[in-house]
Order: structure tokens, then sequence, then C-alpha cells
């Protein structure tokens, strides 16, 4: 399995990064196979298919969206196995009152925060790498 997985060499060698587009999360029952969107993230529930999308094109597609956010990719080559990354990432972002939604992606981790605290969720983050 590739990546690190000790937490402190995680922790050390993150370079959080903030995007900047306004992505949302979609929830829909319709065939999306035909649709020309490209969605950051897809993900089949049983209740329907969730969409993590831009803002832009959730509207484009008439979509009803919620949790507008920005996306910060925790940018260090993470294993998929890691023990306690996300943890350290949630729990100091919860010290500060921002919700975080995780994505884990092959070769790093991401999360999308409110929209509106993006930039705090970035300082955070960058001190918490900093030690």
């Amino acid at each position: 399995m590739p990546g690190k997985t000790d937490l402190n060499d995680l922790l050390a060698e993150m370079k959080p990064e903030l995007h900047w587009d306004t992505y949302v999360f979609v929830t829909t029952t319709r065939d999306i196979q035909h649709v020309a969107i490209r969605p950051k993230m897809q993900f089949r529930e049983t209740e329907g298919t969730t969409l993590i999308m831009t803002r832009g094109e959730a509207e484009a597609h008439s979509f009803p969206y919620t949790y507008p956010s920005r996306m910060i990719t925790l940018s260090v080559d993470s294993s998929l196995e890691a023990i306690g990354f996300m943890a350290a990432i949630a729990s100091r972002l919860a010290e500060l009152g921002i919700s975080v939604n995780p994505v884990a992606a092959f070769h790093h981790d991401h999360i999308f925060v409110p929209e509106d605290r993006a930039e705090e969720a970035l300082a955070a983050l960058e001190q918490l790498a900093a030690g």
C-alpha cells in the first residue's frame, strides 16, 4: 500500500491547498448516466446518488443542493491505511466550530468546509502542520 502511515509525519508534511471553486452536495435518484456533468465525487447510496459538484454546475442542471463549501486538499502522500490523520484534522477544526466533510481518495485526503469559513480552516491546518 503506497503512502505514509505515521501520523506525526503526515501532519508535519501536510501542505493544505484551498481550491477556489464553491462545491455543493447533491442527492438525486435521476439517471445521470447521460447528463453532461463532471462531479468531483459520486457515491451511490440506497436512497440515491450523492454528487459533489460545483455550485455553477448544480444550478446549470437544476439540481437542488446543500452545503456550499470549499475543498481543501491535504497535500501529503497519505496511505488509505493511515490511522488518526482525519481524526486529527476534524478535531482541530471542531475546536473552532468548523464542520468537515472528508473524502479519502487514493493519493490524498480532501475536506469540504463551509464556504465562509474556508480561509480560517486553511489557517488552522497550516498551524497544525507547523506543529
